[in-house]
């Protein structure tokens, strides 16, 4: 059994750390994003320095207090708040924000688990080059919660999640101990890799405290455009196409319905559309090309074939560097639109590429015999990601079918499965989604999973109750 943050241990704590290690607890560290959690809290810590974080472990530790860790705070199922149980510590990594080093020349930065991913990006801008994980949150996410999600975004088809940006962590383990990974090596066959070990555990073995990135050349080139397709199967192809036209130039590949033009037309009219009457089905491709390679004239090609194969109907393909970010953007607010709208139920899955059509195909009607909805499906189609999000027709709100949500999750989660898939594609278990993994994950790496967590973290302190139900 755990135990509540007690005087005791802060006054322990309070001989060994300094006085601005103790932060006053506000909302900001008791709330997730779409308020479906309050969390409690017991004493808001934030260290500036790995050994701080280790000194604070061992004594949670040592009084079997539990530790919830909390980077920036964007997390979608939950992780970074625990609403139930005695109140633990909050560890707050937002003091350690240092880019430490950056190595042009290795393509490696290596950077302090609170720092906001769009520092990182523009610590490699200045260096020559580019950190390519990108997300809508990457003006307030941090590092340590971006490896411990594991985060995807849209560049995922051409980078890879990540997972695959991080050649080694530094880490402090449940007992206190400090794993010193920051090794910038591609190449390390000494035994298991704790990194990935920790990658994506959501804090739940350990508290990841420092990272060493993978960096990459900018391209010399970059171009986007916005093209009408049939429908999601010429989606595939014209991926498919793209992608032998231009290779890995392609760095993203992004499906838009015609529900988040609409939602974004009614809760944000100030942003630009592009189309006075929108098409069902929307792609956005994105290029990255070498130098002396035309982007508008690879894309140009493109259109004209896919035009031809009776994929696209229309398109509009960047002029300048300004109107591919309004493409972005028009891209990257349709969460917060959806936000706005409020989703009854929200959906985070992949599905191999070839089952996207049927996926969509088969989700509309499926939910029709639960209810009247409306459906906003949208993502990154070339990674195989959907956020299939659910929502109320006009003049309702979620409250209003709130008793409804364990069945349109099931419903969707249900098909997902069937269908070879995943119910948590970038966004982590956290809390929300423990039921789910207990329900569709193998059994063996469910046991291994547990078996890891016992070995690691015994007494069940690093965030309990996240991605696997907390020890009683």
């Amino acid at each position: 059994m755990l135990n509540p943050v007690t005087d005791d241990l802060l006054d322990q704590l309070r001989a060994t750390l300094p006085p601005a290690t103790f932060r006053e607890m506000t909302p900001a560290y008791l709330e997730e994003p779409r308020g479906r959690y309050q969390g409690q809290g017991g004493a808001l810590l934030a260290p500036a320095t790995t050994p701080e974080v280790a000194a604070i472990v061992r004594a949670c530790a040592q009084a079997r207090v539990g530790i919830v860790p909390f980077g920036g705070g964007t997390g979608l199922v939950g992780g970074q708040i625990q609403p139930e149980g005695p109140a633990p510590v909050i560890l707050s990594l937002e003091r350690m924000r240092a880019i430490r080093a950056v190595h042009p020349s290795e393509n490696v930065l290596v950077a302090e688990a609170g720092a906001i991913l769009a520092d990182v990006q523009v610590a490699a801008e200045e260096a020559g080059r580019l950190f390519p994980l990108s997300l809508a949150s990457e003006g307030s996410a941090r590092i340590g919660g971006l490896l411990s999600t594991n985060a995807g975004g849209v560049n995922v088809l051409r980078y890879g999640n990540a997972r695959d940006l991080c050649l080694g962590v530094e880490a402090v383990l449940p007992d206190g101990s400090v794993l010193h990974g920051l090794k910038r090596l591609r190449k390390d066959n000494t035994g298991y890799d704790l990194r990935h070990l920790l990658i994506g555990a959501e804090g739940s073995l350990g508290i990841i405290t420092a990272a060493a990135l993978k960096l990459v050349p900018p391209p010399a080139a970059a171009g986007a455009a916005l093209l009408a397709v049939r429908d999601p199967a010429a989606a595939l192809e014209l991926l498919a196409m793209a992608q032998a036209q231009i290779g890995e130039g392609v760095s993203a590949f992004e499906l838009i319905h015609r529900m988040g033009l609409d939602f974004l037309a009614e809760t944000m009219p100030d942003i630009r559309q592009p189309w006075s009457d929108p098409p069902e089905w929307t792609v956005l491709i994105d290029l990255g090309l070498g130098a002396g390679q035309d982007p508008g004239a690879a894309l140009e090609r493109l259109f004209a074939a896919a035009f031809e194969a009776g994929l696209v109907s229309d398109g509009l393909i960047a002029q300048s560097q300004a109107q591919r970010i309004d493409f972005w953007t028009l891209r990257e607010s349709i969460p917060l639109a959806n936000r706005r709208i409020g989703a009854i139920s929200s959906h985070d899955i992949s599905v191999p590429l070839s089952a996207i059509p049927e996926l969509i195909a088969r989700g509309g009607p499926a939910l029709a015999e639960i209810g009247n909805f409306r459906i906003n499906c949208f993502g990154h189609v070339g990674d195989g990601n959907l956020h299939y999000n659910v929502f109320p027709r006009p003049g309702e709100t979620r409250a209003q079918h709130e008793n409804k949500r364990t069945a349109i999750k099931a419903c969707v989660h249900d098909l997902v499965h069937d269908l070879g898939g995943s119910v948590s594609a970038e966004h982590g278990v956290g809390r929300l989604k423990v039921e789910d993994l207990e329900r569709y994950a193998d059994p063996a790496k469910l046991a291994a999973m547990r078996a890891i967590k016992d070995a690691l973290d015994p007494a069940g302190i690093m965030n309990p109750g996240a991605v696997l139900r907390a020890l009683s």
